[in-house]
């Protein structure tokens, strides 16, 4: 979401600066910006299709490749089912809109139920209250962090991600100007981190813990006579029930197993609601755990009872010029949720999707439905699902596997055939889905920096010729699947942007004068369009069956019995080691570690250890350890720091890449350790089925 000024030199970059012209990033820049020039020229990144032969791959043609691919993906179809291919796609499609659009036109070909996501291992919790309380999946509220009073993060380190949920590009300067008009922030986490800098009050909360935290706000809010939820009063049902919960739940009842004291969560609880304006926001943190469900609506709850939800300086909600939610209502896609339970364990799976902590187990458990061939589209879930060492032995067991990256990585190299895309910067972008999630609404279309080889295809190059080489494999299809195709191929992703503009909430329409958001006038205005600060919208905004906030659905309050039995058996717990990630400025999962610019420096693949936990186990700094789960053990360098609650210990997320047979030349002198070498399959958010990696149990074994 970074407006960039790109300078180039024939076929070179020369020098890339933060564009200070753009409405939202304004001039800032992140080192991942400068790497994309490291990106763009990798001799790692792959010029061709590469099929398995043995245990080395060869050169193909893109007509074989594609041809290959589909007639191996009918195969499977025609032989155990359409579901038994599945699908992952990686984050990185959500970054690219001509990958997203023809990901699903693809994804609806193929047909099949097995789908998987990099959403159920990060924001799955939250799109399950969006769509449980306001009636869309993807009807997230963002901070707004421009013009609150008083800004509450739970679980989130914004000042190494820039935001996430809250497309908020320079959120240091942005947290500088909130405490410079006499605003309050305050961090809750476990680890004292970047963003804690620049906050007022760091709260070190015990990991896992975030919903009783809440509910302990919440309860003193209601206690103390400080709700007063204003204007929502008359669009929300289930004020008075949530009062009546969180009795239950004060200060001192959760206290030990928070590990903050009462005084403090009172405290909390009494600044948020008096301030003139406030807004709760969490991410990672608080949804890649056992009660990620809870804390994500119970983060909503606050901002709602509190009256600081659609209001300017608290939780709001975007109007991007692709409505991306409007759109997608209007297809009748607002969001599923537990329609369906997986085939092995039972878990539920949310709009079509399973969690990906149960693919593994979905490919080796023989039986009607299993998973035999598998297409991974931007993805690299060896690195970036729990136990990692499962998922390699079940992808060694798949009849086929497709790989659409640009790299042979960690996943990749278990694949029969690899596609992979061409650079970035030899295609358009449009942030059709951060806009969404933006802390202003603007519009920005960023055109090609470079003109692709005629050898090279693009992502959505790539699915079309995939979904039409099935269509031919299956014999044809219907006249208006065939014509949608047809059209799409034509328009292509700018085309099908062009039009989503023109009927967008500021596009011009049927109007043949033209006007508002288009195209054409991005073209002529490179730095993005400015829309305005967010506006309140609701109850207009609303999806619920009676246009009113659902503060109390069922599905959440019946999850809090299991919370609370969580709670009793914290006291009881021995005293080994809890292990959360981290997030890096110089990382963004797996996906960058080959740029030389982000990885020189020091090691930033350490655990991170109090002195306390380190003194009681003799472990000095710098020290190799074995560090041990119930899903597997890595060797890595302790780094002793009292930025860490005691008891708490961090390795950073995406590293791993040591593994045999992988062409990532920098990544691999910079190997560190994966992270979901420990994180444990078997432990998920049994409300909706989100891997939970932080809270983890580890040992360490011995130092070297």
């Amino acid at each position: 979401m970074c407006g960039l000024v790109i300078q180039t030199n024939g076929g070179r970059i020369e020098k890339i600066r933060g564009d200070e012209d753009d409405p939202l990033s304004r001039g800032h820049l992140c080192p991942k910006a400068i790497a994309l020039q490291d990106l763009h020229h990798d001799p790692d990144w792959l010029a061709g299709p590469l099929r398995k032969r043995g245990h080395d791959f060869e050169e193909i043609s893109w007509d074989e490749a594609i041809d290959e691919t589909a007639d191996r993906l009918h195969g499977v179809q025609r032989a155990f089912g359409r579901s038994a291919v599945a699908v992952y796609q990686g984050n990185p499609v959500v970054h690219n809109h001509g990958a997203l659009i023809f990901g699903q036109l693809f994804a609806r070909t193929l047909g099949s139920h097995s789908n998987f996501s990099a959403t159920s291992v990060d924001q799955l919790p939250q799109m399950v209250a969006a769509f449980l309380m306001y009636g869309h999946q993807l009807l997230m509220p963002v901070p707004d962090v421009d013009r609150t009073q008083h800004f509450l993060i739970l679980g989130a380190n914004p000042l190494a991600s820039n935001g996430s949920l809250m497309s908020a590009p320079g959120i240091r300067k942005r947290l500088m100007d909130l405490r410079a008009r006499g605003g309050r922030v305050v961090l809750v986490d476990p680890r004292r981190t970047e963003t804690a800098a620049y906050a007022d009050l760091h709260l070190a909360i015990k990991p896992e813990a975030d919903a009783l935290f809440l509910l302990a706000l919440i309860h003193t809010i209601f206690a103390e006579g400080l709700a007063r939820p204003g204007r929502l009063a008359g669009l929300t049902e289930g004020i008075d029930d949530l009062a009546r919960i969180a009795k239950a739940w004060s200060p001192e009842v959760v206290a030990d197993a928070v590990g903050l004291s009462p005084d403090v969560m009172r405290q909390e609880a009494r600044e948020f609601a008096n301030a003139t304006s406030s807004v709760c926001y969490g991410r990672v943190g608080i949804s890649t755990q056992s009660f990620g469900g809870l804390a994500s609506w119970l983060m909503n709850a606050l901002n709602v009872v509190t009256g600081n939800l659609d209001r300017p300086g608290g939780f709001m909600f975007t109007r991007p010029a692709v409505d991306v939610v409007a759109l997608a209502a209007r297809a009748g896609i607002k969001g599923r949720f537990g329609k369906y339970r997986s085939r092995v364990r039972g878990v539920p799976d949310f709009s079509g999707e399973w969690p990906v902590a149960t693919l593994a187990e979905e490919i080796e458990t023989a039986g009607k439905g299993q998973i035999k061939a598998l297409v991974t589209l931007g993805g690299n879930p060896v690195l970036s699902t729990p136990n990692g060492g499962r998922m390699e032995r079940a992808l060694r067991g798949l009849d086929f596997m497709v790989s659409i990256d640009p790299y042979l990585n960690e996943t990749s190299r278990w694949a029969n055939l690899i596609l992979p895309p061409a650079s970035p910067l030899t295609r358009d972008h449009y942030d059709l889905v951060f806009h969404l999630l933006a802390v202003r609404n603007t519009a920005k279309f960023s055109p090609a920096i470079f003109e692709k080889s005629t050898e090279a295809r693009h992502d959505w190059e790539i699915l079309l010729g995939l979904t039409e080489g099935l269509v031919r494999k299956r014999g044809g299809d219907g006249v208006a699947a065939r014509l949608a195709r047809r059209v799409m191929g034509r328009l292509g992703p700018r085309g099908v942007v062009g039009l989503l503009l023109r009927f967008g909430p500021y596009g011009s329409g049927l109007n043949p004068m033209g006007g508002g958001v288009s195209l054409k006038r991005l073209d002529r205005e490179p730095s993005g369009v400015d829309l305005g600060p967010l506006v309140a919208c609701l109850p207009e905004r609303l999806y619920t069956e009676n246009k009113r906030i659902q503060l109390t659905p069922p599905v959440f309050v019946e999850d809090l019995p299991r919370l609370l039995s969580w709670m009793r058996e914290s006291a009881r717990r021995g005293a080994s080691l809890t292990l959360i990630g981290r997030r890096e400025l110089r990382s963004n999962n797996s996906w960058m570690h080959n740029a030389e610019r982000l990885m020189k420096g020091r090691d930033r693949c350490t655990l991170l250890m109090n002195p306390l936990d380190a003194a009681a186990r003799t472990i000095s700094n710098g020290q190799i350890v074995r560090v041990r789960s119930r899903a597997g053990e890595v060797e890595a360098p302790v780094e002793i720091t009292d930025t860490m609650r005691l008891g708490v210990v961090s390795l950073p997320h995406g590293f791993g890449h040591d593994r045999g047979g992988v062409r990532l030349s920098v990544a691999r002198k910079h190997a560190g350790v994966s992270f979901n070498d420990l994180a444990d399959d078997q432990r998920i958010d049994d409300l909706c089925g989100t891997a939970a990696f932080s809270g983890t149990e580890v040992e360490i074994l011995g130092a070297f």
